[in-house]
């Protein structure tokens, strides 16, 4: 490294604070090509420490030797209400046992049988869309999409969704350090786990007695070697698949969407080749993620880079940051639609890696795979109207709150 370049520490003091403050939630990359630049493992908050370099990044996802468990006492350690227990807080064994189960009912095929509701769906707001004009392309496409979608796999009645959509707010907000929540947040999400918890208890035993063909029910009768899921294991499970697979690809869908209408030539790429829909959904993914962060403990000595961490020491991994690193991606701060259609392209690390690679990945490119192909296949044009759309105060799972557009489509 040209030591003429590396950032002084005020650099990267202020950097580190810039990546996690809400004023940068818009751009944090200028903050954190700093953080890539300095050496070592700059010291984050909650006395972490922070990766924001593509190769330390994954290779700590992919070492099991790093604990996600701690997640929720490190950023909730003063709270009084505590999310139902879900696997992806969880090490083996009891990950591994809880995944397995999971995996019976949340397989390949129930995700690609939607692949029609997808379409049916997205070009039913398209038309909506484009009979307004003009639009928050958040509320009239990015949103309503994986909210209805995530409710008919899990059997939600279409007249409960704007319920399921209320407390998956309160509780992806409340997933945020508990040190960067309002009162008033804090509340909301005790209120949002509550009435989680009783809604989805209440469907789930009255799956128990009436079996339907949806993924509430497979959970409920997924059984590997004798063993289910418990009630407490089971609503956990429901919450993460309904909250971080939800509101996650709202964000998904809408960074794509802003991104390709930002840029014409990547946006006549796909159109002139529409099969690179599919490698287009892995760079938006790259590109702009909807996860931005997560943390990992040491359960043991532990060695990144060469630096050692003791057992209990955590890290603060930059997953936006490493997915812009230029020793892993060649221009890896522009967009490029052909980049993952071509051999030996280096993966992202936006669904993680490892034991915790992200168990709805499916679900989300099925739903911007479709969103990017109708907008093709119809011909639509999305006419950005701001260059600097309002951002959610949310770190964890960062996302705009709103996309001012202008909609139209060719005559077909």
């Amino acid at each position: 490294m040209d030591q003429t370049l590396v950032p002084s520490p005020s650099d990267v003091a202020a950097a580190v604070a810039a990546s996690l403050d809400v004023a940068h939630r818009h751009d944090p990359y200028p903050a954190y090509s700093v953080l890539r630049d300095a050496p070592g493992f700059p010291p984050g908050p909650l006395g972490t420490h922070v990766l924001s370099r593509y190769a330390d990044c994954e290779a700590v996802l992919a070492d099991p030797a790093w604990s996600h468990a701690e997640e929720s006492r490190l950023l909730h350690p003063d709270s009084d209400v505590h999310l139902p227990g879900s696997f992806l807080w969880m090490d083996p064994p009891d990950h591994t046992r809880l995944r397995g189960l999971v995996a019976q009912a949340f397989t390949p095929r129930r995700i690609l049988s939607m692949r029609e509701d997808a379409r049916t769906i997205v070009d039913g707001l398209l038309d909506v869309a484009v009979e307004q004009g003009t639009v928050d392309l958040v509320e009239a496409l990015a949103y309503p999409l994986p909210l209805r979608m995530i409710c008919r796999l899990m059997g939600v009645p279409p007249e409960a969704e704007d319920e399921v959509r209320r407390m998956s707010a309160g509780i992806a907000r409340g997933l945020d350090p508990d040190v960067l929540l309002r009162p008033e947040e804090l509340a909301t999400r005790t209120t949002a786990v509550h009435d989680f918890t009783a809604f989805f208890g209440e469907l789930a035993a009255r799956r128990r007695a009436e079996p339907h063909d949806d993924l509430v029910t497979a959970l409920v009768r997924a059984e590997q070697d004798g063993d289910r899921l418990g009630p407490v294991e089971l609503l956990g499970t429901l919450l993460i698949l309904v909250v971080a697979g939800h509101e996650t690809t709202v964000n998904l869908v809408a960074n794509g969407v802003r991104a390709l209408a930002a840029d014409p030539t990547q946006l006549a790429a796909l159109r002139a080749d529409p099969e690179l829909a599919g490698p287009a959904v892995e760079e938006i993914l790259r590109f702009d993620p909807p996860v931005h962060l997560t943390t990992r403990t040491a359960r043991t000595a532990l060695t990144v880079g060469d630096r050692r961490f003791e057992e209990g020491e955590s890290l603060l991994l930059l997953l936006g940051a490493a997915n812009r690193d230029a020793a892993a991606f060649a221009a890896a701060d522009a967009l490029d639609v052909t980049r993952y259609a071509a051999r030996g392209t280096r993966r992202h690390l936006a669904f993680g890696l490892g034991l915790h690679h992200c168990l709805g990945a499916a679900l989300a490119r099925l739903e911007l795979e479709t969103v990017l192909r109708a907008l093709v296949a119809r011909r639509v044009e999305v006419e950005l109207l701001t260059d600097r759309p309002r951002y959610r105060p949310n770190l964890v799972v960062r996302g705009m709150a709103e996309l001012p557009v202008r909609i139209t489509e060719a005559s077909r």
